[in-house]
């Protein structure tokens, strides 16, 4: 009766979901363009960060494509309500990163902060279920009180590259105490210039003896 009355779809396709599937599709998962850098090898880390800060490791799940379903999966994390596509991704990942030697050594994780008026007007933070599912599956603690947003932003992905680097988006840390001697695996939804993650990294490399690795769902 609850699934005649209230019928759980994908949320990438809008299919109805099948016995057994939960939040995406069996059909959906399996057209993912998958990225997998902790299997593949670390190309974020040359790609996109190479002389602006040090990282241990990175990766990404999946490759974000505009108009596909990446983006509809995105567009329904961020900005229609389904947090659930947040635990999805963040069980996936954790599940694999678990059994990856690279990521064996991290500490805590910590995700990329929204600023405390978004927060309020979206209830959540798009990234938090994908930070606490990883946690969770490498036993560490899960901390979103280090990290803080002092300047409101719109959102970067459809923002060409020159645009993304003109509106400077300001973050501070806290309790350094929490991360300190800590290997920090960073968490976000989305890496585009990398320069969001660039400036959490650099305050939170203020801790003593802080190094960092990066996890997103997705990148541009």
């Amino acid at each position: 009766m609850l699934n005649i009355l209230f019928p759980k779809i994908c949320y990438g396709c809008k299919s109805l979901l099948l016995a057994g599937e939960k939040t995406i599709c069996s059909k959906c998962i399996h057209s993912l363009p998958i990225a997998g850098f902790h299997k593949t090898g670390n190309e974020i880390l040359k790609n996109q960060f190479y002389g602006r800060f040090l990282v241990k490791n990175a990766t990404a799940i999946i490759y974000f494509q505009k108009r596909g379903l990446t983006q509809q999966l995105l567009h329904n994390l961020k900005y229609r309500g389904k947090e659930e596509i947040s635990y999805f991704f963040g069980k996936w990942l954790g599940t694999e990163l678990a059994e990856n030697t690279a990521f064996n050594n991290v500490d805590i994780v910590i995700p990329v902060p929204l600023h405390k008026q978004k927060l309020r007007k979206r209830g959540y933070n798009q990234v938090a279920g994908f930070g606490k599912e990883i946690a969770a599956a490498l036993n560490i603690p899960y901390r979103d009180d280090v990290l803080v947003k002092i300047s409101a932003s719109h959102s970067q992905v459809f923002k060409n590259r020159i645009l993304r680097y003109d509106k400077q988006e300001v973050f501070a840390v806290q309790n350094l105490d929490v991360i300190k001697n800590k290997h920090i695996l960073l968490v976000d939804d989305i890496i585009t210039t990398g320069a969001t993650l660039e400036r959490c990294a650099t305050q939170l490399l203020k801790g003593k003896n802080v190094s960092i690795s990066i996890a997103t769902i997705a990148i541009a």
